[in-house]
């Protein structure tokens, strides 16, 4: 569908809302329109790294059953997330890292607020909201006051405000084929280490990319958001070669993985 079209469907709607697609965070919606402090403390997420550390394996899956017996300590962190969005004080990587946070804490809330399934796209059907059909439309959360979507943390603010395509390997949509979830906090000391670990995890991961140098199955990922990997005159392969210890040619012939949608559960 295009993306004028689209464009028609939400506006008539009168919602900032989106339709549904195969990937989260496609869809062009605005960010939170939250009033930005002048100043304030940043947040510190030591309680979310606490839960991670507890709850995540090593390969990135999900105790759901652990934090949904860590419930009041989670729902504490997020309830702290809600009442202090980023202030214009905050650093580039102290912002990055609180919305890079949400937007993985905010995912496994909505999971546990349906758990059990089977896939995070399973709860897109139980949605009984107008033009609204994919999981990661709807506004199930505040920041700073105002009700939001993860659509929204990832399109109208990490994607347009900070213009760097490693955020697609630190969010995590609960799904198999999602990078892994780290099982530690983003924080702003960390933030380039975090990003650039994640990154060489990512396209290093067999089961997501199969490179070689002629020839490429690469994650979905590469080809849904292949404007953003292109951009500053970059290209998927210089991304990929950037990290992959297998270097692909200019010239290989690339096609990309089926996605496992299934839930990241342990």
């Amino acid at each position: 569908m295009k993306s004028s079209t689209i464009a028609a469907l939400v506006l008539a709607a009168g919602t900032l809302t989106t339709v549904a697609m195969v990937a989260p965070g496609l869809n062009p919606v605005a960010g939170p329109t939250y009033t930005v402090a002048a100043a304030s403390a940043v947040v510190d997420h030591g309680a979310f790294d606490k839960l991670l550390k507890k709850h995540v394996s090593a390969q990135g899956l999900v105790d759901y059953k652990g934090f949904k017996a860590d419930e009041q300590a989670f729902d504490q962190y997020l309830a702290m997330l809600s009442k202090n969005p980023p202030a214009a004080s905050w650093s580039k990587n102290e912002q990055m890292a609180y919305w890079i946070n949400a937007y993985n804490a905010y995912t496994i809330r909505l999971v546990l607020d349906h758990y059990p399934v089977q896939s995070i796209k399973d709860i897109g059907s139980k949605i009984k909201v107008p033009f609204v059909t994919t999981p990661w439309a709807i506004k199930f959360f505040s920041i700073g006051g105002e009700k939001t979507s993860l659509d929204n943390i990832e399109h109208g603010i990490l994607r347009k405000k900070f213009d760097d395509p490693r955020i697609h390997f630190a969010l995590v949509c609960a799904s198999i084929s999602c990078p892994r979830l780290r099982n530690e906090a983003f924080t702003a000391s960390e933030l380039e280490k975090q990003l650039e670990d994640q990154a060489r995890d990512f396209v290093n991961d067999p089961t997501k990319n199969k490179i070689g140098k002629s020839t490429a199955q690469l994650s979905k990922y590469f080809d849904w958001y292949k404007g953003d990997w292109e951009k500053n005159g970059q290209s998927v392969a210089k991304w990929v070669n950037r990290y992959s210890k297998t270097k692909m040619s200019t010239s290989a012939k690339v096609g990309y993985l089926d996605y496992n949608w299934n839930l990241n559960k342990q």
